[in-house]
């Protein structure tokens, strides 16, 4: 005899299966990351000295141009709070400009010349032969080149264009590393299924390089670029600082502290303030770099905090 077995209706204990959605990676990513200290700490930093950046000065009264002739060489106080200079120009007002230019150039260069070496570096993996054999060599002979002299035989050319000439310099000197190991991907990846299977369907070149190539080492492009604000950053700031890089009566960071560096000793404000700005936001930078790095790849140590 049959025995029927009551159906529970209960929503409360209805079992229902259901196939999980798998997770994307850009979603494993941002686990990873939002579980990572380091991240949010160079975050948090990181959007305080861009709105500093931004807004940081219309709370002030004094433009980085203005001379207060009856506050020269004066120390912080109330009415100029990094100080002044031997002029009477308000360091905190110089200091947010600068730190506008020095952010702007790490922006614009780092991230562009991570595309250069992307495109370079996957060109050269993926068709191989000759021009792998072109590419490499025009790598390898940028790398042999001293780019601090031709910077300076460059100098006069450079100090009558704008800092738009400088990001230039960084694109065109920052790339062929990352390209070489781009290079060194693509020609592990070219290989696969997927992309024999896009190039039999008649798929174009450049459409497997932008659809299936590249976005294969997005990861560590992404963290090279990162890591490229802070080396623009820090190449603008040592060019400027030996006159190579912005010129009056354009402020960066570096001219900052090229003006400061002198008076370190006697007027410490001039060199103290710009130099604590410029440090803390490249370790802000760093630390969601490293943190980015230990998201994408997570036996670089993602569980180390």
């Amino acid at each position: 005899m049959a025995t029927d077995i009551p159906i529970s209706t209960d929503p409360d204990t209805e079992v229902v299966s259901k196939r999980s959605k798998p997770t994307s990676r850009a979603m494993l990513i941002w686990r990873r990351l939002r579980s990572t200290p380091r991240f949010w700490v160079g975050g948090i930093l990181l959007v305080f000295f861009v709105l500093f950046a931004l807004f940081g000065n219309t709370i002030n009264i004094y433009s980085p141009t203005d001379q207060d002739v009856f506050a020269l060489n004066e120390g912080p106080s109330a009415q100029h709070w990094f100080g002044t200079n031997t002029i009477g120009q308000d360091i905190y007002a110089q200091t947010v400009v600068g730190l506008q230019k020095s952010l702007l150039i790490g922006i614009i260069a780092g991230p562009c010349a991570s595309i250069l070496a992307a495109i370079i570096g996957s060109t050269a993996g993926y068709f191989g032969g000759r021009v792998e054999t072109i590419i490499v060599w025009f790598i390898n002979l940028l790398l042999v080149l001293p780019s601090f002299f031709i910077l300076v035989l460059m100098a006069p050319l450079l100090r009558q264009l704008s800092w738009t000439a400088i990001v230039v310099f960084l694109v065109l000197f920052g790339w062929m590393i990352m390209a070489q190991v781009v290079r060194n991907q693509t020609k592990a990846i070219k290989d696969r299924d997927f992309v024999r299977a896009a190039r039999y369907m008649g798929v174009s070149t450049p459409k497997i390089l932008s659809r299936h190539i590249i976005p294969n080492v997005a990861s560590i492009l992404i963290v090279d670029a990162t890591l490229g604000v802070v080396s623009a950053i820090l190449a603008e700031t040592s060019l400027s600082y030996f006159n190579l890089g912005i010129q009056k009566p354009d402020v960066s960071i570096g001219t900052l502290l090229a003006e400061g560096s002198g008076a370190a000793a006697t007027r410490p404000w001039l060199f103290v303030f710009p130099a604590g700005v410029l440090v803390l936001m490249l370790f802000a930078i760093s630390l969601m770099a490293d943190a980015l790095r230990d998201a994408i790849d997570p036996t670089s140590g993602v569980n180390r905090d």
